[in-house]
């Protein structure tokens, strides 16, 4: 029980100083001090600055994931689609999710490294809304299906960073931007009409 509180208070540490100072102007030994424990203490449950790095962006994005899916309740698609999308915009405006998913990320992993972070957590969320949306027939059916899942993977992707990097006071407007457009998008991709 000791072993996981301490594991926690350093998740939870970490996660506070990397959100306030980034990846790079954080050290171990920051994280250690705050925690009031050893470096010792510290490498028992982490190899290193990175591996400390990882389990806090686990812990954040699983942490997005669970939000987003518990917004989508309607049956309908669509609008389990648009629950989903406020959902995770509003999560993308929290300043600590923003920055070390957004922004400290890349930096402490390196872009490959994120890019799999986000799509090994996102990408098969986001299919999980789109692909009904094609079986509902609001998608048309003559679209490529795994690129527009693609596709809405990067809009969404670049919502977030966009929140990530507003000023405060301009990000519920950014917000409703996003939203505005992704669900454009999603719209203005339905079969066309007959006739």
């Amino acid at each position: 029980m000791y072993s996981e509180a301490t594991r926690a208070a350093l998740l939870d540490e970490a996660t506070r100083l990397f959100a306030e100072r980034g990846y790079a102007e954080t050290s171990l030994a920051d994280i250690a001090v705050a925690t009031q424990v050893t470096r010792g203490a510290v490498y028992h449950h982490f190899e290193g600055k990175q591996a400390l790095f990882e389990a806090v962006l686990d812990r954040q994005e699983a942490n997005a994931v669970r939000v987003v899916r518990e917004a989508a309740v309607a049956e309908d698609p669509l609008v389990a689609a648009l629950q989903a999308l406020d959902a995770f915009l509003e999560h993308c405006d929290d300043p600590v999710y923003g920055r070390l998913c957004w922004q400290e990320g890349p930096v402490a992993l390196g872009f490959r490294r994120w890019r799999e972070y986000e799509q090994r957590y996102f990408f098969g969320l986001v299919e999980q809304f789109v692909e009904p949306l094609f079986g509902a027939g609001y998608l048309d059916p003559a679209l490529p299906r795994a690129a527009s899942v693609q596709f809405f993977f990067w809009n969404l992707g670049g919502a977030g960073l966009a929140l990530a990097e507003a000023d405060v006071a301009d990000r519920s407007r950014i917000r409703a931007e996003w939203r505005e457009l992704i669900g454009r998008t999603i719209l203005a991709f339905q079969p066309p009409a007959a006739g």
